[in-house]
């Protein structure tokens, strides 16, 4: 009876090992920040992500153009840094919140852009001014409102 206690006991710590593992590997996602080395702002939205949990990879480049193109970022959904995440493309200042909603439905890989450098977006606070603002979800084919903020 106690053999089967112990199995018992270790295949429940297995699960709940399991379980918090598929958590934390969710919240440890690396981002792939590709970002001007000049820009402030870049990193600041880096900040945020850190503290949402991620983690960051960056890479400081001077011409980011061919990075937003080679992941597909349409002109007008642009803003000052391109990240990848599980390969899904993040451009601009989007939130983390949004991300990690993205990166929970799962399903096809697309984008989230929050275009432009919209004031009070994460990495663009300025003492508690804030603009409203979309954070739009795009792939090759298909675009839609995400987030309004």
């Amino acid at each position: 009876m106690k053999l089967k206690s112990m199995v018992g006991a270790g295949v429940f710590a297995l699960m709940i090992t399991g379980m918090v593992s598929a958590a934390s590997a969710q919240q440890s996602k690396i981002v792939e920040l590709y970002k001007s080395p000049y820009c402030g702002c870049c990193g600041a939205w880096g900040d945020h992500m850190k503290a949402a949990g991620f983690q960051i990879k960056e890479y400081n480049i001077e011409d980011l153009a061919p990075v937003k193109a080679k992941y597909g970022v349409a002109d007008d959904l642009q803003s000052c840094h391109t990240a990848i995440i599980d390969g899904h493309v993040i451009e601009g200042h989007v939130p983390a919140q949004d991300i990690k909603k993205l990166l929970a439905e799962g399903g096809e890989k697309s984008g989230l852009a929050v275009p432009g450098m919209p004031v009070g977006s994460p990495g663009m606070e300025q003492g508690g001014v804030s603009e409203p603002y979309q954070v739009i979800r795009f792939s090759k084919t298909d675009r839609s409102v995400f987030a309004q903020h």
